[in-house]
């Protein structure tokens, strides 16, 4: 069994155990149970009552975080020749089409968000099974299959975030850095939990949030009051 440090003592030792914290004071005490040297992501995990495999409670989008991620995200741009300066113009970090496709095939998939035009999507077909487990696919729903690549590209660079349930129910999410403010990780955090809410099937019946976890890197988890969101 893995040696528990002094530091993880004292962060547990902050944590009630049993307790619900509301949202706003989660924000604060996330903060004091860090002890990496480096800025944490402070990351969020819902549990939720749905069915994935079914197509109307597939939970999945994109929000905007008010504060950013902290993150400086690495985004490739799959466009046409005449969408190149665009995309250029807007921030991408890697632009191209065919080369890149080549690259990914054999492997290569050292970025964070993948943004490409309509047209473009036949060709990254084959290339799901690579991009797919890593969460890298483009979806017109998440914004990143579009013909407006810049401002695809500038929401992504201020902080937009892409989310999907998983086949177990839950949803994670990294929503800020532990150097953030606790107003502004409570803000981040608000405005994606509202996110969350707003999706809720229409159809469904019982618990659609069945619980939500804040953690950072290496840190405890805080239970969150489902009532404070």
């Amino acid at each position: 069994m893995a040696k528990i440090t002094k530091n993880q003592k004292e962060a547990k030792s902050k944590i009630e155990s049993n307790k619900n914290y509301d949202l706003n004071s989660a924000s604060a005490l996330i903060k004091e149970v860090t002890f990496t040297k480096f800025d944490s992501s402070i990351d969020l995990a819902l549990s939720l009552g749905v069915d994935p495999r079914k197509s109307n409670e597939m939970i999945r989008g994109s929000v905007k975080l008010p504060n950013g991620t902290g993150k400086d995200l690495k985004v490739l741009a799959l466009v046409t020749p005449e969408k190149e300066a665009e995309a250029k113009e807007a921030g991408a970090d890697y632009i191209g089409l065919d080369e890149y496709l080549q690259k990914i095939k054999e492997g290569w998939t050292d970025v964070d968000v993948i943004i490409t035009m309509p047209s473009v999507m036949i060709k990254l077909g084959p290339l799901g099974k690579v991009l797919g487990p890593r969460g890298l696919m483009p979806n017109p729903k998440t914004g990143t299959v579009t013909q407006d690549i810049k401002k695809a590209i500038e929401e992504v660079k201020a902080g937009k975030i892409d989310f999907k349930v998983d086949k177990t129910g839950i949803i994670h999410a990294s929503i800020g850095k532990v150097s953030f403010t606790p107003e502004k990780i409570y803000e981040n955090a608000m405005e994606f939990l509202k996110t969350i809410v707003r999706l809720k099937p229409s159809h469904l019946k019982g618990t659609y949030i069945k619980n939500v976890f804040m953690s950072s890197t290496m840190s405890p988890s805080i239970s969150i009051d489902l009532k404070s969101f």
